[in-house]
């Protein structure tokens, strides 16, 4: 890896600021100051920049995170703060979400740097199923059950969603799983059926089911059982 780069990712700054950095003799390479951001650095080398020397962190990185109201799952946004925020330089540089959950949706996101064990998860062909928690403005009703099984075609889609299952909880809470991720999908479905969400939580992703121990803006590391549910 170029050393610019690599220190890009360390320190959360601009590749100018990194060359400037590194033009004014302030990053060390197994103790010799090293200007040049095309030099190659590898996991072996001491780098020291700003008298802290550096950790390398190896690829194939995996975390669940619990995701809080307000925060979106994309690097940038302008007007939200984003899930990588709550990690530390550099991974959230390296990382990116499997899927996404819309702004106001709160619960399980899965996180990594891996993209072959992120695509088997999201790819449609591999129908990875999804539970939520759904809290609905209106009682449910005795027909949602049979909607859901059967495929509900949303607004403006030429097919109705697959077949999903229905868990009643109360009058108006219930757990939902499907395996697709159509935009805005559980919102979408419960308004073709004439309800409101107003409470959507994922708690499980295929077998992964979010860590009760968990705090909202938290993660941990997956187990190496639950890194192997993909591969």
């Amino acid at each position: 890896m170029r050393l610019d780069k690599f220190l890009a990712e360390q320190s959360g700054l601009s590749r100018s600021q990194v060359t400037k950095v590194l033009r004014s003799g302030a990053v060390e390479i197994n103790g010799e100051v090293i200007k040049s951001g095309a030099t190659k650095v590898a996991a072996e080398d001491e780098i020291v920049f700003e008298g802290e020397r550096l950790a390398w962190i190896e690829d194939g990185q995996y975390f669940m995170l619990y995701k809080p109201q307000g925060y979106i799952c994309s690097h940038d946004d302008g007007e939200y703060p984003t899930v990588y925020q709550l990690f530390d330089y550099p991974l959230r540089t390296k990382l990116h979400s499997v899927g996404r959950l819309d702004v106001d949706t709160t619960g399980l996101v899965l996180l990594t740097d891996d993209g072959q064990w992120s695509h088997r998860i999201t790819s449609p062909k591999f129908h990875c199923e999804k539970t939520y928690l759904v809290t609905l403005v209106d009682p449910i009703e005795a027909d949602y059950q049979s909607a859901v099984e059967q495929g509900i075609l949303l607004r403006g889609e030429k097919t109705p969603t697959k077949p999903g299952k229905l868990e009643m909880l109360d009058d108006y809470n219930l757990n939902l799983t499907i395996s697709e991720g159509r935009y805005h999908q559980v919102k979408r479905m419960f308004a073709a059926l004439g309800n409101k969400v107003i409470g959507l939580h994922r708690w499980r992703i295929g077998e992964i089911v979010l860590d009760d121990n968990l705090q909202e803006g938290e993660y941990r590391t997956l187990s190496q059982n639950e890194i192997m549910c993909f591969k």
